[in-house]
């Protein structure tokens, strides 16, 4: 399990990485609750891919997704909560992400999302 956890976020850097909104989104289930850095609640994978795809054409081009994940806690065999703190460079940015990843049909991917950027962070 914690394989397949450690996985998502090695997908997600690489979607990042290529600019790619759809490669970066492919680790959120079709219904995903997504709380972004500003507060907003997007629904959806669609959603998720279409706002990644705008930051990666502008004020992320070319920047770079490190995360490193601080826990996982199985909740149940299927479920478990997951903290992760992310650092964007160039632009100097780091985010704290408290998610809920989910095993469907034997596929792990993350249900729920909320991130936000720590206070005193630009």
């Amino acid at each position: 399990m914690t394989e397949q956890i450690y996985s998502l976020w090695q997908r997600m850097e690489r979607g990042w990485a290529e600019g790619d909104g759809d490669a970066f989104a492919s680790v959120f289930a079709q219904d995903v609750d997504f709380v972004t850095v500003r507060g907003e609640e997007l629904f959806g994978r669609r959603a998720v891919a279409q706002g990644h795809g705008r930051l990666f054409a502008g004020p992320y081009r070319d920047t770079k997704l490190t995360a490193e994940i601080s826990l996982i806690r199985p909740l149940s065999s299927d479920i478990s909560l997951v903290h992760v703190t992310s650092s964007i460079t160039p632009a100097g940015i780091t985010t704290h992400a408290q998610a809920v990843v989910v095993q469907r049909d034997g596929v792990w991917e993350i249900a729920a999302f909320h991130n936000m950027i720590p206070k005193g962070n630009p």
